[in-house]
This record gives structure tokens, C-alpha cells and sequence, in this order.
């Protein structure tokens, strides 16, 4: 569970680290759009988007396999995508006499499986290199324009920050519990689906407790500490773009671009 690096920063001095965070989301949600822009099959288009993803790590100066290691929180659901669409996409011709997978299902599959596995490398690469409170300072500055339709701004990039902050705290609470139970003879490997998921009751029951006395005493803390929401409430930091901002955004204006022509000049 340590290796589950979605929601964990990665502390460094690079170009990408002293980045406005705002851009950094903005470029994010840019680079998601550049994922969905790729037309089916066009694999060439994904090359474009693997390729920003490790200039950016290498600019990040994080290590490849950290960022790599995100995709096993969701290696499950990568392959039921590629199942169901290997056994399930009609059209194509049958790869062997009779058979019933396709070259055009092997196709969507992979399609599917890149897909994926790319968002999660751009998602993960904005949690490594932001951390918690750039990333609700952040994100509050860019939904500030909602504030207008009386919208708790403030309140939700708190809530943000807190989820994204508790994410390793919880996770190394829930490989704490586990190795308790299995101490105490607990067997979370053997029998069938459901005779696991009854096992993970005893792990269950203490991580929630855990949970919401781990809300509580932040509740504690922040009531001590005179905490009032945004009412008059100002920054100690204050973001202000730089050059490197206006990199990240033309950068991410080429990869767009880029992805764009591949789409319409080179056929697939």
C-alpha cells in the first residue's frame, strides 16, 4: 500500500515544483483533454502524450518508477476494461477460425488500457510534484469567479486538501491494521471472493474508527485555533506566474496542437 503514490508529494527543487499551481492544474485538465482528443486507434497521438509525460518526470526530476507505481491502485479495473472489451466489441476479423476476439477488440482494448494508464500518470505526476496546500490554494484561486453565485469556495478547496493530505496517513494506518490482524491469525489470502471481503471486516471497522477520530481531533485543532472559514482570512503566500508558467502553458498548447494534427494528417 506504501507504493500507491496518487495523493503523495514528492519534495524537490525542480522547474516543474516552482511552478504556479494554478497553471500546474490547468495544464493537467489540458493534458486530460489532449488524452480524449486522440481518435480511436490512433496510437501515435498516445506516443505524443507518453512523450510529454516523461519530459515532464525528467523535469520533475521524480523517479520514473514512482510515478509508475500509481498505476497498481487501479491495475483491476485496467484489466476488466480490456476484458470486456476484447470479449464484447463486435466487428473486425476473428484472429483464428471460429474464434470470437477480434483484431479490432484487441485493438479497442489496448486503446483502453492507453488511455487510462496515461490519465493516471498525469494525474499522479500533479499530486507528486504539488503539494496539499498549493493544491487547495490553488484550486480555490481558479473557482474564485464562483464566489459570486455564493458558492463556499474556500470550503471546498479545504475539504480537497484535507482528503488529498490524509490519503497516505490512511493508507499506512490501513497496513498497520492489517499486520495487527494478521499477527493475531487473520488470513486475508485464502478462499473465495466473499470469504475475503467477510475478513476485511475486522480491518474495516478500526480504520473507520480511526478515521473519524482522526476528524475529530483536527475538528479540535482548528476550532483552537480560531478557524472561521474565508471570512477575512488572508494569504501568507502569494502566487504570482512566472516564466516558467508561460513555458507550461505553451508547452501544453503544442502537445494540444500536436495531437490535433496527428489526428487529422497522418490516417491510421
Amino acid at each position: 500500500m506504501k507504493d500507491v503514490t496518487f495523493g503523495q508529494y514528492y519534495p524537490s527543487h525542480s522547474f516543474v515544483h516552482k511552478m504556479d499551481p494554478r497553471v500546474k492544474i490547468l495544464a493537467a485538465i489540458a493534458y486530460i483533454v489532449a488524452v480524449f482528443l486522440v481518435q480511436s486507434y490512433h496510437f501515435v497521438g498516445f506516443a505524443a502524450c507518453l512523450l510529454f509525460v516523461l519530459i515532464t518526470t525528467a523535469a520533475a526530476k521524480v523517479p520514473f518508477f514512482r510515478v509508475l507505481s500509481s498505476i497498481k491502485a487501479i491495475l483491476f479495473f485496467v484489466f476488466l476494461s480490456a476484458v470486456l472489451q476484447l470479449f464484447f466489441h463486435k466487428g473486425g476479423t476473428p484472429l483464428w477460425e471460429g474464434g470470437f476476439i477480434t483484431d479490432e477488440g484487441l485493438l479497442s482494448a489496448g486503446f483502453i488500457v492507453a488511455r487510462i494508464f496515461l490519465v493516471v500518470l498525469g494525474a499522479s505526476l500533479l499530486t507528486l510534484t504539488t503539494s496539499p496546500v498549493e493544491l487547495a490554494d490553488g484550486i480555490e484561486s481558479l473557482l474564485t469567479p464562483l464566489k459570486w453565485i455564493k458558492f463556499p469556495v474556500h470550503e471546498f478547496a479545504l475539504i480537497m486538501s484535507i482528503a488529498l493530505r490524509f490519503i497516505p496517513t490512511l493508507l499506512d494506518e490501513t497496513d498497520r491494521i492489517v499486520k495487527a490482524q494478521k499477527a493475531r491469525g487473520a488470513d486475508f489470502e485464502s478462499g473465495n471472493v466473499f470469504k475475503r471481503a467477510k475478513a476485511l471486516i475486522p480491518v474495516l471497522i478500526p480504520l473507520l474508527i480511526s478515521s473519524f477520530r482522526r476528524a475529530d481531533e483536527l475538528a479540535d485543532a482548528m476550532d483552537a485555533r480560531c478557524y472561521a472559514g474565508s471570512k477575512h482570512r488572508t494569504k501568507y503566500k502569494r502566487m504570482v506566474p512566472t516564466y516558467r508558467d508561460l513555458i507550461g502553458v505553451l508547452v501544453m498548447a503544442a502537445l494540444i496542437t500536436g495531437v490535433v494534427l496527428i489526428n487529422t494528417m497522418l490516417p491510421f
